[in-house]
């Protein structure tokens, strides 16, 4: 039997899990797969002959080690952090590896010895990065196939909740890590190029320049940019490009509520606030405005952020809580955007019969014999459950698709790669299409 090592069972592993041991039979699989907590471990195998449940400490190289040494292939759903040290175990012990997370410059610096190794490091490997590659390269090289020249390029994507479980006025809950959420769009200001010309969204005003997007039967949704655009133009093949521009996707009028947060200074996570592991929210929210012996909380907050007595602003705030004179219980003071989390996760939780939105959507403009045409290409799953998620199935099954194709020797390369040619991303997508993950490509001349 082939042996398979997953590194980690959290809730973005559970379809990956599952694909793996619904395929091992007939393939002659045996997948082992550790946790610290191995009754996660468990319920995700559930009784399955070909799946065992091992629990060690993934971090430690010394426990590591012996059992990659016994695995044909390992996927590693450990934080993108830990995945360089798993890569110099698979190129010592010659084992084929796949992460779901973006390359870095220190798994970069590791292609020749993998290539020497003889093993394949596949990465970015699920929904974004991931799908987002794979679909997008799809259209690309169609249209450069026909002798088309691209002009444009754009790509949102959005970790949503599904239409029949949006019940609150964010129109938004949470199905990833919250502390990305809060934490979105720091660290440098979004840059993109928009006809040749190089643009910067510090992040003070990112969420004040949203784009508006409308996908049929679905309504319209916003987009705000990410860290940096110019980055796909290589790995794209789309170097001349004079318009390149990636974001992700919320609701429409998420953003501008959002930003008061952002202007306020609550997202800040590089200082600590004086006891406030005592603080009540709306302690907190007064810690951001101006004192005065008299007007209350709310008034200064209209006040600072210049927000109307009719604006839909307002019942997103008060819907949160964040006037409430309740607390938490911390054990320690915390960041504004610690805090902050600690608001969004009692409010933004998903109630038990919920189900969780993946959307995709690319814009491709281009010319062919003296004519613009332009081809929009989108993707809405939504998920089965709290277990087998929207995002869990759209990370997942990309990444135990690709697993497979290593196995059975139809994926040959070797090195550090990505999903972006053609003999690798043809025949994923054509797989997903029986999971309900697919794109709705048209086209129209301009």
């Amino acid at each position: 039997m082939k042996s398979i090592l997953i590194l980690g069972a959290g809730l973005s592993a559970s379809s990956l899990i599952r694909y793996f041991l619904e395929n091992s039979s007939k393939n002659d699989w045996l997948i082992r797969i550790v946790d610290r907590d191995l009754e996660i471990v468990k319920q995700k195998i559930n009784g399955h002959p070909n799946g065992t449940a091992l629990s060690f400490n993934a971090l430690d190289a010394e426990e590591r080690r012996p059992e990659i040494k016994k695995s044909d292939i390992v996927i590693s759903m450990l934080p993108a952090r830990f995945h360089v040290d798993v890569a110099k175990d698979c190129i010592e012990l010659k084992t084929n590896l796949i992460t779901p997370s973006y390359i870095s410059p220190e798994m970069e610096e590791l292609d020749q010895a993998a290539k020497d190794a003889g093993i394949v490091i596949m990465n970015e490997i699920g929904v974004d990065p991931g799908l987002d590659h794979m679909s997008a390269m799809k259209v690309i090289n169609e249209i450069k196939a026909k002798g088309g020249e691209l002009i444009g390029f754009e790509s949102f994507t959005g970790g949503l909740i599904a239409p029949d479980s949006d019940n609150n006025p964010w129109n938004y809950k949470l199905t990833w890590n919250p502390r990305n959420v809060v934490l979105a769009g720091q660290g440098g200001a979004a840059k993109f190029i928009q006809e040749g010309k190089y643009k910067y969204i510090p992040y003070n005003r990112l969420f004040r320049r949203t784009e508006i997007i409308e996908i049929e039967g679905y309504g319209k949704f916003e987009g705000y940019a990410n860290r940096n655009s110019l980055s796909y133009r290589e790995t794209y093949g789309l170097e001349g490009i004079p318009t390149i521009f990636r974001g992700t996707l919320r609701r429409k009028g998420f953003s501008k509520a959002w930003n008061v947060f952002v202007q306020m200074g609550a997202t800040d996570d590089s200082y600590t606030l004086e006891d406030s592991r005592n603080m009540t929210k709306r302690e907190f929210i007064n810690s951001f405005l101006h004192y005065h012996p008299t007007d209350s909380v709310e008034l200064k907050l209209r006040y600072k952020m210049k927000i109307d007595q009719d604006d839909a602003i307002w019942d997103k705030l008060e819907w949160l809580g964040i006037f409430e004179d309740e607390g938490f219980d911390l054990d320690s003071d915390v960041t504004p955007a610690q805090y902050l989390q600690k608001i969004i996760e009692e409010k933004w939780v998903l109630d038990p019969e919920d189900k969780d939105m993946l959307v995709m959507w690319h814009k491709f403009n281009y010319t062919f014999n003296g004519k613009g045409y332009e081809i929009t290409s989108h993707m809405i799953n939504i998920g089965e459950d709290q277990v087998y998620t929207s995002m869990s199935n759209t990370v997942g099954l990309p990444a135990a698709i690709c697993g497979k194709m290593i196995l059975n020797g139809t994926i040959t390369a070797k090195g550090v790669t990505l999903p972006t040619h053609k003999d690798i991303y043809t025949p994923i997508l054509e797989e997903l299409k029986e999971y309900d993950i697919f794109f709705i490509e048209k086209e129209i001349e301009q």
